[in-house]
């Protein structure tokens, strides 16, 4: 009977059936590491990323049901197209993933696929390089909060930008065979056909104003406790691992490749954290014995990579899609070396100021001093902003496209 088994493929199904129960053992034998964990969980959901991605989430989710990506789509494929070899309505993806971040540049990018408007190539593509760490998160949390230097943020911020833009327009050569053919841009007759696609989603789909709220805002609730789900779960296991001497050994794992270009071993402890939560990770290497180029960039690694949760949410966003995992996990590896990589190139010494003389925060961070509501409703404004300047530039494309077009055939 043994051997009948062993000829066949034992499911993978098998392995998670085992971890959990462990997780089950480990969750009975360490209560109070599974309460502070999942304490510490809760309170950076409900504080932090609650707030912060609620109106983004809701925005979204207004602007795809009332057909503004299919507008976009039309009008900016010519200018997206040449950059990074996806649809026009990729834009709208990009403006929601960086000005929020993650992981609504996944679910925005499993919409899109849901509705036929990029292939499994592109949307691939898209949720690769549009998930970002949050503005607010960089910016407040980490260099404010963490290393309280503000000055800061523009290295972290920028690096990490930078890397997943420059990851973007790597990215155009991947699967050149399953690709949309581009849309035909013969001038301002685009702009024509970019508000009647428009017009004919909000005439197919008519829904009165009232249940067009209500829909996404319900929508939008139970994907961010979805979120704070994986959020809470991780802070657990982590908790746990940490508990039991696994994150140390994963950090000795990690010392064999960083520990001969000069880092220190707590900031192989930070690395071996952030590989399953960033935010967590994030913290303890801003408190790491180390000097503040090397704590910046395993800062800039941890955020590339992103922490497991983040993939386990982003997972459970295109589950119900044909998008697979695999170019995004990728993606997230090369961008925790290349975002550590400008971080170096960019980094500047601000202070002689060790950073061992920066109050440990507890716990985790103090988020409510940041006034996340008013932070995350300045960039919900950003994002407006830019969806309005990018509908401008390209009806403006259009027109000087049309007109070129025009003075070739009166001249011909």
């Amino acid at each position: 009977m043994f051997r009948q088994h062993s000829k066949k493929k034992i499911p993978a199904s098998l392995l998670w059936t085992a971890l959990a129960l462990l997780f089950m053992v480990a969750m009975i034998t360490h209560p109070k590491d599974v309460f502070q964990g999942a304490t510490m969980g809760l309170k950076t959901w409900w504080n932090y990323v609650f707030p912060s991605l609620l109106p983004f989430f809701i925005s979204a989710e207004i602007l795809m049901r009332l057909g503004f990506v299919k507008f976009l789509g039309v009008l900016l494929e010519p200018i997206m197209r040449p950059l990074f070899n996806v649809p026009g309505s990729g834009a709208f993806v990009m403006v929601v993933g960086f000005t929020s971040g993650f992981p609504i540049g996944g679910m925005v990018t499993a919409q899109l696929r849901q509705q036929g408007l990029c292939t499994r190539v592109e949307g691939e593509q898209l949720m690769s390089f549009t998930n970002n760490s949050s503005p607010l998160f960089m910016l407040t949390a980490v260099s404010v909060g963490m290393f309280g230097k503000p000055e800061l943020g523009l290295v972290i911020a920028g690096s990490h930008y930078l890397a997943n833009l420059l990851l973007g327009l790597a990215l155009r050569f991947y699967g050149r065979n399953e690709r949309t053919q581009p849309l035909t841009t013969g001038g301002f007759w685009s702009v024509r056909s970019a508000f009647n696609a428009l017009l004919q989603h909000q005439r197919a789909e008519q829904q009165p104003l009232g249940k067009l709220l209500g829909e996404s805002v319900a929508s939008s609730i139970t994907k961010l406790i979805n979120i704070g789900g994986f959020i809470i779960l991780f802070a657990v296991i982590i908790q746990l691992l940490n508990e039991v001497g696994i994150i140390a050994r994963i950090a000795a794992v990690i010392g064999l490749i960083l520990g001969p270009l000069g880092f220190a071993p707590d900031i192989l402890i930070a690395l071996a954290s952030g590989l399953f939560e960033m935010t967590i990770g994030n913290k303890l290497a801003s408190e790491a014995a180390a000097t503040e180029l090397q704590q910046l960039m395993a800062v800039g690694m941890i955020l590339g990579w992103s922490g497991l949760s983040i993939h386990a949410q982003v997972a459970s966003m295109i589950a119900q899609t044909d998008l697979r995992m695999g170019v995004f996990v990728a993606t997230r590896i090369t961008h925790a070396m290349l975002a550590a990589f400008l971080t170096w190139l960019f980094y500047q010494p601000i202070s002689t100021v060790s950073l061992s003389t920066v109050p440990v925060v507890a716990p985790v961070i103090t988020w409510s001093q940041f006034h996340t509501w008013v932070f995350s409703l300045h960039l919900l404004l950003a994002m407006t902003f830019i969806l309005i300047f990018l509908t401008l530039i390209g009806v403006f494309y259009h027109a000087i496209a049309s007109f070129i077009q025009r003075d070739h055939r009166i001249k011909f």
